[in-house]
Parts: C-alpha cells; sequence; structure tokens
C-alpha cells in the first residue's frame, strides 16, 4: 500500500509533467526556463546527438548526459527510467542499432502518447515506449542489458523501491547509466516543501552516502556516485535568486549487477595457471 503522502508526491509530478509535455516543455522543471538545445548542450550532449533526435523529443529536462558512462553496444536491450519525450531513448535507439531495442517507461500519460508520436513521425522502429511507474515496472525479471535515467530517480517518493526493481529487471552482468540530483547539504524545509522543488528535481534530492547505501542494500556491486560541481552553473537557473545550487548537485550514478562466478567444469580450468 503505497502511503498518501507519497501518492500525492506522485499526482504532483505526474500533473506538472503532464502540462510540460503539452507545452512543449515550459514549466518549473530543469531546463525549461531556456532554450532547450542550449540546455542539453551545457548538460554534456554534443551537436551530433541533438541533431539526432526528433523535433519535440528534447524537453530539456535533464541535469546530465547518461550515454556519457553508458557505452552502450549493437544488440543490447535498453530501459529508460522515466522517459519523457523520448530523447534519451532516442540516441540509445541509434547505438543499440536494429538489433537492439529501447523501452521507455514513464507514468505521464502525455509523455508517452508524446513520445510514441516523435518515434511515428521519426519512422524508429527499435523503441518502445510503456506508461507505468518506474517503482513497478512494466519488465520481466533478468531482461535488460542497461537501465538509463535522467534527472528521475529523485521524483519518486520510493527510491529504494525504483533500485529494487532496477536490480531486479537486470540481467546478472547488466548496468546502471543515471545522471541525477544528489544533496551536497541538508535541504532547507523551504525547497522540500514546495510543489515547484518536488517536480524540479529539487525536493527529492539525497545525500551520496544515501544513494549508495540503497545501492548496496539491493545487491548492486562497482558502485560510483560521482557529484559534478560544475552543475552549480546551470542549476541555479533552475529557482534563480533562490541560493538552491548551495544545496544540490547533478551527479554520474553508475553501477552494476554482478554476475554468477564461474563454475570450473573441466580438467583443464583447475589446472593451477591455467586459463579460466
Amino acid at each position: 500500500m503505497v502511503s498518501s503522502s507519497a501518492e500525492e508526491v506522485r499526482n504532483t509530478v505526474r500533473e506538472h509533467y503532464g502540462k510540460v509535455a503539452e507545452a512543449n516543455g515550459v514549466g518549473c522543471v530543469p531546463g525549461c526556463c531556456g532554450d532547450t538545445a542550449n540546455a542539453s548542450a551545457a548538460l554534456g550532449y554534443s551537436a551530433d546527438e541533438l541533431a539526432a533526435v526528433p523535433d519535440g523529443a528534447n524537453l530539456g529536462l535533464g541535469c546530465g548526459n547518461p550515454h556519457a558512462i553508458a557505452g552502450l553496444r549493437v544488440g543490447e536491450t535498453v530501459v529508460d527510467l522515466g522517459s519523457g519525450g523520448g530523447f534519451d531513448c532516442f540516441l540509445a535507439a541509434r547505438q543499440v542499432g536494429p538489433a537492439g531495442r529501447v523501452i521507455g517507461v514513464d507514468m505521464t500519460p502525455q509523455m508517452i502518447t508524446k513520445a510514441r508520436e516523435n518515434a511515428r513521425r521519426a519512422g524508429v522502429t527499435n523503441v518502445d515506449f510503456r506508461l507505468g511507474e518506474i517503482e513497478h515496472l512494466p519488465l520481466p525479471d533478468a531482461s535488460v542489458d542497461v537501465i538509463l535515467s535522467n534527472c528521475v530517480l529523485n521524483l519518486s517518493p520510493s527510491q529504494a523501491d525504483v533500485i529494487r526493481e532496477a536490480f531486479r529487471v537486470l540481467r546478472p552482468g547488466g548496468r546502471l547509466a543515471i545522471s541525477d540530483v544528489v544533496a551536497t547539504a541538508a535541504i532547507p524545509e523551504r525547497f522540500r516543501g514546495t510543489d515547484c522543488a518536488l517536480a524540479g528535481c529539487v525536493g527529492g534530492a539525497v545525500p551520496v552516502a544515501e544513494l549508495e547505501r540503497m545501492l548496496t542494500e539491493v545487491g548492486f556491486a562497482d558502485i560510483a556516485v560521482r557529484p559534478r560541481p560544475e552543475s552549480r552553473a546551470f542549476i541555479k537557473d533552475w529557482m534563480p535568486g533562490t541560493g538552491v545550487e548551495e544545496y544540490i548537485a547533478s551527479a554520474t550514478i553508475e553501477a552494476k549487477k554482478p554476475a554468477p562466478a564461474r563454475s570450473c567444469c573441466g580438467p583443464a580450468c583447475c589446472t593451477p595457471g591455467a586459463s579460466q
């Protein structure tokens, strides 16, 4: 059972991003106060990447570029948590190729409609957009190679559940490549308690140590959470004049689902010095 407070957070975020989808990126959310191409370039996307996605897919809602750490390969299955208009999905679709598959999951119906229309207009056939909550992914166990996400984990009222679901759907050896916001200092209640701060990737930010703990408890290995101090330059524009950049930063988040240990099945692998 989801607590009423958690459901209120979901409703606030869903309503807000529904309006953003209908307005093509206008609202109290990251990147929405100016030109989306310039905002995305500041986050680390190249001109080639920005030119490769369909018109209307880039809503300027991210806080980094998860593709920079994902290392996507041809033929992989990729899931984007909180896929919005499909921006990161379309970039992933290009990298995994026709043999690969990209699945975008978003809880906002307007975003799913927008992303599907973007895919139809662009003729991209290896992407699939699904309506669902990232705490309850509409995917089978061990079915995914890579999970991407861009400034969405912090929007969840139950980030531990999102991380558990990510671990469940990843194949052994699968990996996380996430850009998100972390707390670098205690966040004042004036930021935690407003709808704009919740929907604007501020109110739900957690400290690095807490995020590392959640990842570890679920079973992830090779965890690396790296705040980016230079992100203050664009974060200060999210809520101008409030000083919010003193309390949060964009970070890259990497982790792997451990693969089973290889078993020794013959005399060769048991010989001292033999290659395994």
